[in-house]
């Protein structure tokens, strides 16, 4: 009997974890990548076969290489490694007849203005929105829901691409620069608050696992202004996290997930959780080490647990969970190769190799502890490492965490 056999595509170097987990059931690997990545510290000890491509935006470039790969190595699924490879990667899917979501379903996941439909005609709280479609509808919708707004753009990730606008006429002036593009994008009021995001395990729509985590600072603030980013595990018997977890449960089922990872944001104000955005993936900026760090569950390597389960028919098991805290600074270096020695309280798990980036996790038994931490942490990183780059080129490094 053949071993099954999982192609990974990323245009981005990120998901070791789930190609190895993949590899140790016994898969057969191939990863398609772009040619940037070439030199990239693959786990080459878990990939069978290796292809690069220059683009993987060409989308029927890419269908033409998957499907030629197709004619001598029976593929049984295909899973993204980055955001921006979930869209080709359902429809790859849907073109060799493969498992897993397919374009419908993957909309609700990429396209902003489909997945707050979905969460509000399901009761969820969503900010004030409206597609970019009809100019009379636009009027009445300004007319009704004050400035300041955020003109989005559907399907890029996380926070890029967003505009705060301060007037009705800064939105006019906005959808005549993007022209034929405006239909692309939504406007949705502006509310300020505090940021969750509650990262999850879905087996046959349930959730399974789910860690809710506080940002420091709102992703899009960092991303745009520049900063450091930091994040922490709440109290797990707290308001925030518990009502959290049954509005996370909500959304995934409004928005059809049944077997999959998840990462969600929301925000709080004036007392209630708003539904930000989610997207079908693991969450980016490290935020898996985070979670492993406090928890014992890496999600990259549960995903890729879920995936061959799924493929075999056999049951998923989730394993022991430990009940520890952790928090995550991340930051641009303006060094390639940061020091960061002198953070050395017993309390550091974890600390990132990568260029040109500072990053570290505390954990503790004791959330207070590692509150503390990273409040100290935050001051001297700025002082030590910060180094603000363009918003573009910080998202597609994986310093922010998108959704």
């Amino acid at each position: 009997m053949r071993p099954l056999t999982v192609l990974f595509i990323s245009s981005e170097f990120k998901g070791e974890e789930l190609i190895r987990s993949v590899k140790a059931q016994g898969c057969f690997t191939l990863l398609l990548a772009e040619e940037k990545l070439r030199d990239k510290p693959w786990p080459y000890e878990s990939i069978d076969e290796i292809f690069f491509t220059p683009d993987l935006k060409k989308y029927q470039d890419v269908i033409n290489t998957v499907a030629y790969l197709n004619r001598g190595r029976h593929i049984d699924q295909i899973l993204p490694l980055d955001e921006f490879e979930v869209e080709i990667t359902a429809i790859l899917r849907e073109h060799l007849r493969l498992p897993g979501m397919g374009v419908t379903a993957t909309r609700k996941f990429r396209d902003k203005l489909a997945m707050r439909q979905a969460a509000h005609e399901a009761g969820v709280l969503v900010p004030p929105f409206i597609g970019i479609k009809n100019y009379d509808d636009l009027r009445d919708y300004m007319a009704h829901i004050p400035a300041p707004r955020m003109l989005k753009p559907r399907m890029e990730a996380g926070s890029m691409g967003i505009t705060k606008i301060h007037s009705d006429e800064e939105v006019w002036r906005a959808l005549d620069r993007l022209g034929d593009r405006q239909s692309y994008y939504l406007l949705e009021q502006f509310i300020p608050g505090d940021v969750y995001h509650a990262d999850s395990i879905t087996v046959d729509g349930k959730v399974r696992f789910v860690s809710v985590q506080k940002y420091g600072a709102p992703p899009m603030d960092v991303y745009q202004g520049g900063g450091v980013f930091n994040t922490r595990i709440l109290p797990r018997d707290s308001e925030d996290v518990l009502a959290i977890q049954e509005i996370n449960q909500q959304v995934i089922r409004a928005l059809g997930m049944h077997n999959g990872v998840t990462h969600g944001e929301y925000i709080k104000a004036d007392g209630q959780f708003y539904f930000l955005e989610m997207a079908a993936r693991v969450g980016g900026a490290f935020i898996a080490d985070l979670i492993e760090k406090a928890t014992g569950i890496h999600l990259w390597r549960e995903w890729g647990k879920l995936e061959v389960a799924r493929l075999t028919g056999k049951p998923y098991k989730l394993p022991k969970v430990k009940k520890e805290y952790a928090g995550l600074l991340v930051t641009l270096a303006k060094h390639e190769r940061p020091d960061l020695s002198a953070y050395n309280a017993p309390e550091v798990v974890w600390k990132a190799d990568k260029p040109y980036h500072a990053a570290l996790i505390v954990a503790s038994r004791d959330y207070a502890r590692v509150e503390t931490l990273l409040n100290e942490y935050t001051q001297r990183f700025v002082y030590d490492f910060l180094a603000v780059g363009k918003p573009l080129d910080a998202s597609r490094t994986g310093y922010t965490a998108t959704a």
